[in-house]
Protein backbone atom coordinates (compact mmCIF):
# COMPACT_ATOMS: atom_id res chain seq x y z
CA UNK A 1 0.00 0.00 0.00
CA UNK A 2 1.53 3.25 -1.04
CA UNK A 3 0.88 6.88 -0.55
CA UNK A 4 -1.12 8.44 -3.17
CA UNK A 5 -2.26 11.80 -2.36
CA UNK A 6 -1.01 13.94 0.63
CA UNK A 7 -2.86 17.39 1.25
CA UNK A 8 -1.90 19.73 4.07
CA UNK A 9 -4.82 21.97 4.82
CA UNK A 10 -4.81 24.75 8.11
CA UNK A 11 -8.22 26.05 10.15
CA UNK A 12 -8.58 29.00 12.08
CA UNK A 13 -12.43 28.55 14.51
CA UNK A 14 -13.28 31.15 16.56
CA UNK A 15 -14.98 29.98 19.72
CA UNK A 16 -18.54 31.12 20.96
CA UNK A 17 -17.00 30.93 24.69
CA UNK A 18 -13.51 31.48 26.21
CA UNK A 19 -11.84 27.96 26.64
CA UNK A 20 -9.44 27.57 29.67
CA UNK A 21 -6.11 26.57 29.08
CA UNK A 22 -4.56 26.41 32.31
CA UNK A 23 -4.65 30.23 33.95
CA UNK A 24 -5.33 31.29 30.42
CA UNK A 25 -8.13 31.89 28.22
CA UNK A 26 -8.15 31.33 24.51
CA UNK A 27 -11.16 32.64 21.70
CA UNK A 28 -9.67 31.03 18.64
CA UNK A 29 -8.00 27.35 17.43
CA UNK A 30 -5.93 27.45 15.14
CA UNK A 31 -4.43 24.08 13.58
CA UNK A 32 -3.93 21.81 10.66
CA UNK A 33 -5.61 18.91 8.95
CA UNK A 34 -3.79 16.59 6.84
CA UNK A 35 -5.34 14.08 4.16
CA UNK A 36 -3.94 10.89 2.58
CA UNK A 37 -4.94 8.49 0.35
CA UNK A 38 -3.42 4.82 -0.31
CA UNK A 39 -5.73 2.38 -2.39
CA UNK A 40 -9.52 3.52 -2.16
CA UNK A 41 -8.93 4.71 1.60
CA UNK A 42 -8.51 8.23 2.31
CA UNK A 43 -8.71 9.68 5.58
CA UNK A 44 -7.95 13.01 7.71
CA UNK A 45 -6.62 13.75 11.10
CA UNK A 46 -6.26 16.46 12.66
CA UNK A 47 -2.64 17.75 13.94
CA UNK A 48 -3.00 20.96 16.52
CA UNK A 49 -0.19 21.40 18.64
CA UNK A 50 -1.72 23.48 21.97
CA UNK A 51 0.56 27.04 21.82
CA UNK A 52 0.22 30.20 20.68
CA UNK A 53 -0.91 32.89 22.31
CA UNK A 54 -4.14 34.09 24.95
CA UNK A 55 -6.71 36.59 24.38
CA UNK A 56 -4.23 38.91 26.32
CA UNK A 57 -1.42 38.39 24.04
CA UNK A 58 0.54 36.24 26.49
CA UNK A 59 2.02 33.04 25.35
CA UNK A 60 0.37 29.58 26.43
CA UNK A 61 2.51 27.48 28.54
CA UNK A 62 3.18 24.47 30.23
CA UNK A 63 1.58 22.76 26.84
CA UNK A 64 2.76 21.91 23.46
CA UNK A 65 6.42 23.06 23.31
CA UNK A 66 6.35 23.36 19.41
CA UNK A 67 4.74 25.96 17.44
CA UNK A 68 2.05 25.43 14.66
CA UNK A 69 4.54 27.02 12.11
CA UNK A 70 7.03 24.68 12.99
CA UNK A 71 5.14 21.65 12.52
CA UNK A 72 3.34 22.90 9.18
CA UNK A 73 6.95 24.04 7.92
CA UNK A 74 8.33 20.26 8.77
CA UNK A 75 5.21 18.87 7.25
CA UNK A 76 5.88 21.00 4.04
CA UNK A 77 9.59 19.89 3.88
CA UNK A 78 8.25 16.04 4.41
CA UNK A 79 5.77 15.93 2.49
CA UNK A 80 7.51 15.06 -0.87
CA UNK A 81 9.63 12.43 0.13
CA UNK A 82 6.00 10.25 0.91
CA UNK A 83 4.69 10.27 -1.65
CA UNK A 84 4.21 7.36 -3.73
CA UNK A 85 5.83 5.47 -1.03
CA UNK A 86 4.67 2.77 1.60
CA UNK A 87 2.68 4.60 4.19
CA UNK A 88 4.74 2.70 6.81
CA UNK A 89 7.01 5.62 5.59
CA UNK A 90 4.34 7.19 7.91
CA UNK A 91 5.76 5.50 10.99
CA UNK A 92 9.53 6.16 10.18
CA UNK A 93 8.75 9.33 9.69
CA UNK A 94 6.67 9.96 13.56
CA UNK A 95 9.15 7.70 15.04
CA UNK A 96 12.09 10.69 13.88
CA UNK A 97 10.41 13.57 14.14
CA UNK A 98 11.00 15.93 17.61
CA UNK A 99 7.59 17.53 17.43
CA UNK A 100 4.75 15.38 19.35
CA UNK A 101 2.00 16.50 17.87
CA UNK A 102 3.35 15.69 14.02
CA UNK A 103 4.11 12.41 15.49
CA UNK A 104 0.85 11.63 16.65
CA UNK A 105 -1.08 13.12 13.35
CA UNK A 106 1.01 10.80 11.51
CA UNK A 107 1.05 7.65 13.77
CA UNK A 108 -2.98 8.52 13.58
CA UNK A 109 -3.42 8.50 9.87
CA UNK A 110 -0.89 5.46 9.72
CA UNK A 111 -3.61 3.81 12.14
CA UNK A 112 -6.76 4.57 10.09
CA UNK A 113 -5.15 3.93 6.26
CA UNK A 114 -4.26 0.00 7.71
CA UNK A 115 -7.50 -0.53 9.51
CA UNK A 116 -6.16 -0.70 12.83
CA UNK A 117 -9.19 1.43 14.35
CA UNK A 118 -12.29 0.52 13.82
CA UNK A 119 -14.98 3.34 14.25
CA UNK A 120 -17.51 1.71 16.34
CA UNK A 121 -19.72 4.38 17.91
CA UNK A 122 -21.88 2.23 20.21
CA UNK A 123 -18.84 1.32 21.77
CA UNK A 124 -17.61 4.27 22.58
CA UNK A 125 -17.78 5.64 26.26
CA UNK A 126 -19.35 8.85 27.32
CA UNK A 127 -17.08 11.56 28.04
CA UNK A 128 -16.79 12.91 31.52
CA UNK A 129 -18.37 16.80 31.62
CA UNK A 130 -16.13 19.13 31.72
CA UNK A 131 -17.44 21.75 34.48
CA UNK A 132 -15.99 25.38 34.58
CA UNK A 133 -17.42 29.16 36.07
CA UNK A 134 -17.14 31.05 32.87
CA UNK A 135 -15.83 34.57 32.96
CA UNK A 136 -17.82 36.94 35.06
CA UNK A 137 -21.14 34.13 35.28
CA UNK A 138 -23.75 34.13 37.48
CA UNK A 139 -23.55 30.53 39.50
CA UNK A 140 -27.12 30.17 38.70
CA UNK A 141 -25.71 29.09 34.97
CA UNK A 142 -23.77 26.89 36.50
CA UNK A 143 -26.16 25.48 38.97
CA UNK A 144 -28.19 24.81 35.35
CA UNK A 145 -25.71 22.61 33.84
CA UNK A 146 -25.33 20.50 36.87
CA UNK A 147 -28.95 20.00 37.03
CA UNK A 148 -29.03 19.01 33.52
CA UNK A 149 -26.74 16.33 33.75
CA UNK A 150 -28.13 12.82 32.99
CA UNK A 151 -28.71 10.12 35.65
CA UNK A 152 -26.00 8.36 33.99
CA UNK A 153 -23.35 10.63 35.11
CA UNK A 154 -21.21 10.05 38.15
CA UNK A 155 -18.18 11.97 37.41
CA UNK A 156 -17.52 15.36 36.28
CA UNK A 157 -14.69 17.24 36.02
CA UNK A 158 -14.25 20.49 37.34
CA UNK A 159 -11.14 23.19 36.85
CA UNK A 160 -9.72 24.47 40.10
CA UNK A 161 -6.84 27.03 40.93
CA UNK A 162 -8.20 29.43 38.53
CA UNK A 163 -10.00 32.10 40.92
CA UNK A 164 -9.88 32.45 44.50
CA UNK A 165 -9.96 29.39 47.00
CA UNK A 166 -13.22 30.71 48.72
CA UNK A 167 -15.29 30.46 45.29
CA UNK A 168 -13.37 27.36 43.77
CA UNK A 169 -14.32 25.45 47.54
CA UNK A 170 -17.68 26.90 47.61
CA UNK A 171 -18.66 25.60 44.13
CA UNK A 172 -17.23 21.92 44.86
CA UNK A 173 -19.96 21.94 47.42
CA UNK A 174 -22.59 23.66 45.80
CA UNK A 175 -22.09 20.64 42.78
CA UNK A 176 -22.25 18.18 45.31
CA UNK A 177 -25.35 19.48 47.03
CA UNK A 178 -26.96 19.09 43.72
CA UNK A 179 -25.71 15.57 42.71
CA UNK A 180 -24.01 14.11 46.17
CA UNK A 181 -23.84 10.73 43.87
CA UNK A 182 -21.10 12.86 41.59
CA UNK A 183 -17.09 11.67 42.01
CA UNK A 184 -15.42 14.52 41.18
CA UNK A 185 -11.80 14.71 39.41
CA UNK A 186 -10.25 17.73 39.96
CA UNK A 187 -8.03 19.73 38.03
CA UNK A 188 -5.22 21.76 38.99
CA UNK A 189 -2.90 22.71 35.96
CA UNK A 190 -0.25 23.17 38.63
CA UNK A 191 -1.46 25.96 40.22
CA UNK A 192 -0.73 25.78 43.67
CA UNK A 193 2.26 25.86 46.28
CA UNK A 194 2.12 23.18 48.53
CA UNK A 195 0.95 25.33 51.38
CA UNK A 196 -1.73 26.44 48.87
CA UNK A 197 -2.85 22.77 48.05
CA UNK A 198 -2.80 22.05 51.51
CA UNK A 199 -5.25 25.00 52.49
CA UNK A 200 -7.39 23.97 49.57
CA UNK A 201 -7.76 20.11 49.85
CA UNK A 202 -7.99 20.26 53.81
CA UNK A 203 -11.66 22.08 53.18
CA UNK A 204 -12.76 19.66 50.22
CA UNK A 205 -15.10 16.16 50.73
CA UNK A 206 -12.15 14.29 50.51
CA UNK A 207 -14.47 11.23 49.93
CA UNK A 208 -16.07 12.76 46.72
CA UNK A 209 -12.79 13.04 45.03
CA UNK A 210 -11.68 10.55 42.41
CA UNK A 211 -8.47 12.77 42.27
CA UNK A 212 -6.73 15.63 41.68
CA UNK A 213 -4.46 16.22 38.27
CA UNK A 214 -0.88 18.38 38.79
CA UNK A 215 -2.25 20.44 41.90
CA UNK A 216 1.92 22.04 42.57
CA UNK A 217 3.75 24.42 40.74
CA UNK A 218 6.78 22.10 41.57
CA UNK A 219 5.85 18.01 40.68
CA UNK A 220 8.04 16.65 43.64
CA UNK A 221 5.13 18.77 45.88
CA UNK A 222 2.32 16.57 44.66
CA UNK A 223 3.41 13.44 46.91
CA UNK A 224 3.92 15.81 49.77
CA UNK A 225 0.43 17.07 49.72
CA UNK A 226 -0.73 13.28 49.25
CA UNK A 227 1.58 12.43 52.82
CA UNK A 228 -0.32 15.59 54.07
CA UNK A 229 -4.28 15.21 53.46
CA UNK A 230 -4.20 12.06 51.49
CA UNK A 231 -5.84 12.65 48.18
CA UNK A 232 -4.90 10.76 44.94
CA UNK A 233 -3.53 12.87 42.38
CA UNK A 234 -2.54 12.49 38.56
CA UNK A 235 0.03 14.04 36.07
CA UNK A 236 -0.96 15.33 33.17
CA UNK A 237 1.39 18.55 32.51
CA UNK A 238 4.49 16.68 33.52
CA UNK A 239 3.55 14.22 30.54
CA UNK A 240 4.65 16.65 28.03
CA UNK A 241 8.24 17.31 28.82
CA UNK A 242 9.83 15.38 26.44
CA UNK A 243 11.95 13.87 29.50
CA UNK A 244 9.17 12.13 31.66
CA UNK A 245 10.34 8.66 32.12
CA UNK A 246 7.70 7.14 34.36
CA UNK A 247 8.41 6.52 37.97
CA UNK A 248 6.18 5.40 40.29
CA UNK A 249 5.31 7.80 43.31
CA UNK A 250 3.38 8.03 46.79
CA UNK A 251 -0.04 8.99 45.62
CA UNK A 252 -0.22 8.69 41.90
CA UNK A 253 -3.00 7.31 40.22
CA UNK A 254 -3.51 7.82 37.42
CA UNK A 255 -2.02 9.73 34.05
CA UNK A 256 -3.88 12.05 31.68
CA UNK A 257 -3.10 11.51 28.49
CA UNK A 258 -2.78 14.12 25.62
CA UNK A 259 -1.55 12.46 22.67
CA UNK A 260 -1.61 15.27 20.67
CA UNK A 261 1.41 16.36 23.29
CA UNK A 262 2.81 13.43 23.99
CA UNK A 263 3.55 11.83 20.54
CA UNK A 264 2.92 8.88 18.68
CA UNK A 265 0.39 5.80 19.26
CA UNK A 266 3.04 3.44 19.90
CA UNK A 267 4.79 5.96 22.40
CA UNK A 268 1.38 6.34 24.10
CA UNK A 269 0.67 2.26 23.99
CA UNK A 270 4.45 2.22 25.85
CA UNK A 271 3.13 4.47 28.83
CA UNK A 272 0.00 3.02 28.99
CA UNK A 273 1.57 -0.31 28.92
CA UNK A 274 4.32 0.95 32.23
CA UNK A 275 1.58 2.83 34.26
CA UNK A 276 -0.72 -0.23 34.03
CA UNK A 277 2.00 -2.15 34.92
CA UNK A 278 2.27 -0.16 38.29
CA UNK A 279 -1.42 -0.38 38.71
CA UNK A 280 -1.89 3.52 37.45
CA UNK A 281 -4.68 4.35 35.08
CA UNK A 282 -4.29 5.62 32.28
CA UNK A 283 -6.96 7.88 31.37
CA UNK A 284 -7.52 10.00 27.57
CA UNK A 285 -7.64 13.64 27.42
CA UNK A 286 -8.16 16.02 24.63
CA UNK A 287 -5.55 19.36 24.25
CA UNK A 288 -8.92 21.07 22.73
CA UNK A 289 -8.82 19.74 19.46
CA UNK A 290 -11.51 19.92 16.69
CA UNK A 291 -14.61 17.82 16.23
CA UNK A 292 -11.99 16.47 13.88
CA UNK A 293 -9.76 15.45 16.71
CA UNK A 294 -12.07 14.54 19.42
CA UNK A 295 -13.95 12.04 16.94
CA UNK A 296 -10.11 10.14 16.79
CA UNK A 297 -9.48 10.45 20.68
CA UNK A 298 -13.00 8.47 21.26
CA UNK A 299 -11.78 5.41 18.80
CA UNK A 300 -8.44 5.60 20.58
CA UNK A 301 -9.51 5.48 23.87
CA UNK A 302 -11.65 2.77 22.96
CA UNK A 303 -8.50 0.91 21.72
CA UNK A 304 -5.95 1.96 24.23
CA UNK A 305 -7.94 2.76 26.96
CA UNK A 306 -11.37 0.91 27.10
CA UNK A 307 -12.03 0.66 30.92
CA UNK A 308 -11.22 4.15 31.50
CA UNK A 309 -14.32 7.06 30.27
CA UNK A 310 -12.30 10.15 28.74
CA UNK A 311 -12.14 13.39 29.19
CA UNK A 312 -13.09 14.97 25.77
CA UNK A 313 -15.81 17.23 26.87
CA UNK A 314 -14.67 20.69 25.26
CA UNK A 315 -16.47 20.81 22.46
CA UNK A 316 -19.30 23.22 23.63
CA UNK A 317 -17.25 26.57 23.20
CA UNK A 318 -16.46 25.46 19.08
CA UNK A 319 -19.71 27.65 16.96
CA UNK A 320 -19.39 24.69 14.27
CA UNK A 321 -17.29 21.33 13.89
CA UNK A 322 -14.87 20.33 11.62
CA UNK A 323 -15.36 17.52 8.54
CA UNK A 324 -16.43 15.44 11.03
CA UNK A 325 -20.01 16.34 12.32
CA UNK A 326 -20.86 16.19 15.96
CA UNK A 327 -24.25 17.77 15.56
CA UNK A 328 -23.48 21.55 15.61
CA UNK A 329 -25.54 23.50 12.76
CA UNK A 330 -22.49 24.09 10.83
CA UNK A 331 -19.72 21.42 9.53
CA UNK A 332 -16.87 22.96 7.60
CA UNK A 333 -15.62 20.54 4.81
CA UNK A 334 -12.17 20.53 3.66
CA UNK A 335 -12.70 22.49 0.59
CA UNK A 336 -13.62 25.77 3.17
CA UNK A 337 -10.10 25.36 4.58
CA UNK A 338 -6.71 27.16 3.44
CA UNK A 339 -4.71 25.01 1.44
CA UNK A 340 -1.09 24.66 1.88
CA UNK A 341 -0.20 21.91 -0.25
CA UNK A 342 -1.46 19.04 -2.42
CA UNK A 343 0.79 16.20 -3.62
CA UNK A 344 -0.17 13.31 -5.84
CA UNK A 345 1.45 10.27 -7.20
CA UNK A 346 2.84 10.08 -10.88
CA UNK A 347 0.91 7.66 -12.85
Amino acid sequence: MNLTSLTLLRYQLPLDKLLPVGKHRIDTREGLVLQATSGDQQHSVEIAPLSGIDIDGQALGGFSQESLQEVSQCLLDSMESLINQPIDKLLDLAEQTNLPSMAFGLSLIHAKLKGHLSHSRHNLHNSIPLLYRRQDEPIEYLTERVSQLAPSIHRVKIKVGQTSMEDEIQLIHHVLAIRPDLKLRLDANQAFELEQAIEFCACLPLDAVEYIEEPCKKATDNQHLFNAIGIPYALDESLNDPNYQFSMLPGLTALILKPMLIGSIEHLQALIDTAHSHGVRTIMSSSLETSLGIDALRVLSQALTPDEPPGLDTLSAFNCDLIVSSGKVRCLSAEELTLLSHLEAEI
